[in-house]
């Protein structure tokens, strides 16, 4: 029964991993743009948590503690969600084997993914930045609708 229950709750987590993103069945309901503003939105969280990480980090009371783990988990929680949305929505169904300029269209996602997990592993403004651009770099593709 143990077991049963482990299972339950493992299936329930799971689920809520993948309910981010957009739905993949041809439902022709897409708004790219949003998804890059999205994107965009999670970096400048990921830079203010960098910033903040590394304002603490001389700081050894209990306060600045509790807020410097925060901040790196806040940081490490937005850089997921942008390789998720990179990864789950747009390489699964926007960047299409067909289009003419897919190699470049597929490396400058793919940068962005890497750039996303650099700032996971580090709590640099170098890392920060350079993800921002490379979120910025796709908006050409994704133009606003009109």
């Amino acid at each position: 029964m143990k077991n049963n229950i482990l299972n339950t709750i493992a299936t329930i987590l799971l689920s809520i991993t993948f309910a981010n993103a957009h739905c993949q069945v041809p439902c022709g309901i897409y708004d790219d743009n949003a998804r890059v503003q999205s994107m965009l939105e999670d970096a400048a969280t990921v830079t203010k948590a960098v910033t903040m990480i590394i304002e603490l980090a001389g700081k050894t009371d209990a306060q600045s503690g509790n807020q410097r783990v925060r901040w790196v988990s806040n940081k490490e929680s937005h850089a997921q969600k942008i390789i998720s949305t990179i990864a789950d929505y747009f390489l699964t169904q926007r960047v299409k084997t067909d289009m003419a300029d897919y190699t470049e269209r597929l490396k400058r996602h793919h940068a962005v993914i890497v750039l996303a997990m650099k700032t996971k592993q580090n709590s640099t403004a170098g890392d920060a930045n350079a993800l921002t651009e490379a979120i910025e770099a796709l908006a050409a593709y994704y133009p606003p609708a009109e």
